[in-house]
């Protein structure tokens, strides 16, 4: 069983429950991506399957912990996402509820299910799954993981228990990268972007895409930096069409500009983003009223483009008005 860097006192609530069999039937966990959120799910799902659990926690060697590690046990389901967007649908929501009443085959008597990733699912969803998480079958358990409890709407979240994971050290992430066999130079360059985020430091060693669109982000910053409106054009052009890209991206340098207010204040304090050099920079010629600004601008931004406003036309509204706060 993949060991769980963090989130000590999560773990041990999750234990607690198990231990004195007031487990929760619907469950929350949210986090940002790569925080262990998916993981920590299928732990919960393991100490509910496992054979002989000690003091609430998974053996992790037994044929259920090790099923449901492999992704194969029949009573472990993760409903499937479809569509453009790879949203949950009203018809997922209605195959997961005829399914929930079959009951499970196996020694520990629980069927879990498990929505990984929840971003925007629909309303008519949520309300065609709030009477079964209202009153499940006793051998059911409903898992569901997302960046924000913001994605629900607030009769799915009064029903459920929630939960929020932490980051891990740098130190603890090394670690666990090292375990996975990863290079320490590529360790030391993935926490550099990443910091205690395991989950993204490894997608940085292993995705020539997301190293792209981390260097993308450091051009975005340089542009800023040089006030080339035309290089930042660019570069925000090339992000194209894809929505998980732009959110990506503009994450990351939404990060630059807190780093960067941080950094003004304070030039040793600590940096959440992938490009602390230039967050010094940045912050050596915005202001952290104007870090503030350009926050909003992103944040409207991505509403645009969550509301089918053309990617293209955002993004260039975008660089303008950075360009025009920094100019």
């Amino acid at each position: 069983m993949k060991k769980i860097y963090g989130n000590k006192q999560l773990l041990d609530a999750l234990a607690g429950m198990r231990a004195s069999g007031r487990t929760a039937h619907s469950m929350m966990i949210c986090g940002e991506k790569g925080s262990g959120r998916k993981l920590i799910a299928r732990y919960y799902a393991q100490s509910l399957m496992c054979e002989a659990p000690e003091n609430g926690r998974p053996c992790g060697v037994c044929n259920a912990c090790r099923n449901v590690e492999k992704g194969i046990h029949p009573d472990v389901i993760y409903p499937e996402k479809s569509g453009k967007l790879g949203n949950y649908k009203i018809e997922t929501a209605r195959e997961v509820i005829a399914d929930a009443y079959v009951k499970p085959n196996n020694s520990s008597g629980c069927k879990v299910y498990i929505f990984a990733d929840c971003s925007h699912v629909q309303a008519p969803t949520q309300n065609a799954l709030l009477k079964l998480i209202e009153e499940p079958p006793e051998y059911a358990y409903f898992i569901f993981t997302c960046g924000s409890k913001s994605e629900f709407l607030p009769t799915i979240i009064s029903r459920c228990v929630c939960f929020s994971t932490s980051l891990c050290t740098e130190e603890e992430a090394a670690e666990s990268l090292g375990e996975s066999g990863f290079a320490a130079n590529d360790i030391q360059k993935a926490i550099s972007c990443f910091h205690g985020n395991i989950g993204m430091c490894e997608s940085y060693i292993t995705d020539e895409e997301l190293r792209a669109r981390v260097d993308l982000t450091k051009s975005l910053a340089d542009s800023i930096i040089r006030k080339d409106e035309y290089a930042l054009s660019v570069g925000l052009f090339s992000l194209g069409r894809e929505r998980d890209d732009v959110r990506e991206v503009l994450s990351m340098l939404d990060k630059l500009f807190r780093d960067a207010a941080v950094l003004a204040k304070d030039s040793s304090a600590e940096t959440i983003g992938c490009f602390r050099e230039g967050a010094a920079a940045l912050s050596r010629s915005v202001t952290a009223y104007q870090s503030a600004r350009i926050h909003s601008l992103i944040e409207k931004a991505w509403g645009a483009v969550e509301s089918n406003v053309g990617i293209p036309l955002a993004l260039t509204a975008l660089g303008a008005e950075i360009m025009e706060i920094v100019g």
